[in-house]
């Protein structure tokens, strides 16, 4: 679809009736709800036969069926009042059965629009259109749901209006055809079955266990007896504690191995489903539209970031995986990634595979030859002599406390005081290697950060994009003289701690320069 029709379509839906979702909405919301009443009428149901009272099966059928017709009945009412129109400029909502809301969201004011599917709406060949404002969290608008070609379209209309609108606009001859522009993608990136399993196993995690947890609390109800009682657990692990003491020490060295290798597995297992599910069929396309990025296996989605509003860079990586050469690379964009300020590009890279990209969204890999620096001795001498004094002071606190209750004597509980001195010193290591290994940077056209130390990470900002300049300083920082640079982006943050004020007020000032220098009217063309 061409521009001109794009335009065209927009005037005849500007002049239409108000809209509504496709028609199976309400199920697919009905569908989502319906488990949420599963278990607790499950637990019901039981306790009602526990108690022997099987005639009550007639009321708990009448029970279910009574709530499945409220739940279709709230979500066609709530489908039934539910509009949308495309005008011409703006989009304009109406929502609310008692209580109606009306919204409208300008054209200018709409920084990208993504298509998601989960599983159940993709069944039934529907997609969620979301229109990401710069708002974040629920602020942000979007349609639920269409048919997939509808959102494709609908996507495309108010990209093209949100173009005009915004002085964006291209000519419609030079964009060509929606297959035109189809073949025109070149593929930046992408993750296949091999990547992601290895990708899984370096995204270990144990929060299956954070689920289990939770539906350990419905189980209680079955088995009888309080899961999380203490008294409970501490006869238990007795017992098992003579016989666990009866096998062996080598037994005893066998079967913790054996429990550790347990959650290994379990959190290996976990890391794996979660890379599957989030970035099967991992996609990133370079499209005259701008970066194009694809990825789910349950819930797909699919975003385009305008490479102009591309605000910064973060590069990130591992205890572990940057042992093998792995980085992740994320873009911040005036548009929200499910929350997040940062777009996934390339969460899981060589070093080599990050700069096409980053060279595409108009950056410049971090070179060699910058003139790097250090944040401030003063800062890094105070934050080390303010961690060394408030764990200090809690150690000798609970050590005095324990040795006044044992008359003067220390046992072995008490040694247990000694904690806080311990985290107090690795504190102050850890202070003092995280000014070695951070530093920033600034060139003529852009702006580096550099953190961490076991895993480390990067940050770099176009100069001409950062929105504004600030220098903070508290009591102690302008004692010792030094500052927090904290520079302005659209899509996030990017702070430079603990500088020099001189360095400070040196960054700013080429900042400045650049913004001043910068005709701001021709930056998105």
């Amino acid at each position: 679809m061409t521009g001109a029709a794009i335009q065209a379509e927009a005037k005849v839906a500007a002049e239409g009736e108000p809209q509504r979702t496709d028609v199976l909405t309400f199920v697919v919301k009905a569908i989502t709800v319906l488990p949420q009443l599963l278990i607790p009428l499950g637990f019901v149901s039981f306790s009602m036969f526990d108690d022997g009272l099987p005639s009550e099966v007639l009321y708990i059928a009448l029970l279910l069926v009574a709530t499945l017709a409220l739940i279709l009945l709230s979500a066609f009412l709530s489908w039934s009042r539910f509009t949308y129109r495309i005008g011409e400029s703006d989009i304009r909502v109406e929502s609310g059965i008692l209580s109606r809301a009306a919204r409208s969201v300008p054209y200018e004011r709409i920084q990208d629009v993504s298509l998601e599917q989960k599983l159940i709406p993709r069944l039934l060949g529907l997609v969620e259109v979301k229109f990401e404002t710069g708002a974040g969290g629920k602020d942000e608008l979007s349609l639920a749901y269409l048919a997939e070609e509808e959102g494709e379209k609908l996507r495309e209309l108010v990209r093209e209006m949100r173009d005009e609108a915004s002085g964006e606009a291209v000519d419609a001859a030079a964009e060509g055809t929606e297959l035109e522009r189809a073949e025109a993608a070149a593929t930046l990136f992408a993750m296949g079955p091999r990547r992601l399993f290895t990708f899984g196993l370096f995204e270990f995690s144990l929060a299956v266990f954070a689920v289990l947890g939770g539906l350990a609390q419905y189980a209680e109800t079955l088995i009888g007896f309080e899961l999380w009682d203490p008294d409970l657990w501490r006869g238990w692990l007795a017992g098992s504690g003579e016989w666990i003491g009866a096998l062996g020490p080598m037994a005893q060295v066998v079967g913790a191995v054996a429990g550790v290798a347990t959650l290994v597995v379990i959190g290996s297992a976990t890391g794996l489903v979660r890379t599957f599910l989030r970035d099967w069929d991992f996609r990133l396309e370079r499209t005259p539209k701008g970066f194009r990025r694809r990825r789910g296996l349950l819930t797909k989605t699919d975003v385009v970031m305008p490479a102009h509003r591309v605000q910064a860079l973060r590069i990130g990586t591992g205890l572990i995986r940057k042992r093998f050469g792995w980085n992740g690379l994320k873009f911040v964009s005036l548009a929200q990634d499910s929350g997040a300020a940062s777009h996934d590009v390339a969460p899981f890279a060589q070093e080599e595979e990050l700069a096409p990209i980053i060279r595409a969204a108009g950056f410049e890999p971090v070179a060699d030859g910058l003139d790097w620096q250090r944040r401030s001795t003063a800062f890094r001498n105070i934050s080390m002599v303010i961690n060394a004094a408030v764990l200090g002071l809690i150690g000798v606190v609970v050590l005095s406390l324990n040795a006044f209750g044992a008359g003067g004597n220390i046992d072995f509980a008490q040694l247990l005081a000694f904690i806080p001195f311990a985290v107090g010193g690795f504190l102050v290591l850890r202070e003092y290697y995280l000014w070695r290994f951070a530093r920033n940077a600034i060139d003529t056209r852009q702006v580096y950060r550099r953190t961490g130390w076991l895993a480390p990470s990067a940050a770099i900002a176009n100069r001409v994009k950062l929105q504004s300049v600030e220098i903070k300083q508290g009591p102690i920082a302008r004692w010792k003289g030094y500052a927090d640079l904290h520079l302005g982006l659209a899509g996030g943050t990017f702070a430079i701690e603990g500088v020099p004020l001189d360095r400070a007020r040196s960054l700013r000032r080429a900042i400045l320069d650049s913004i001043a220098e910068t005709d701001f009217s021709e930056i998105n063309r």
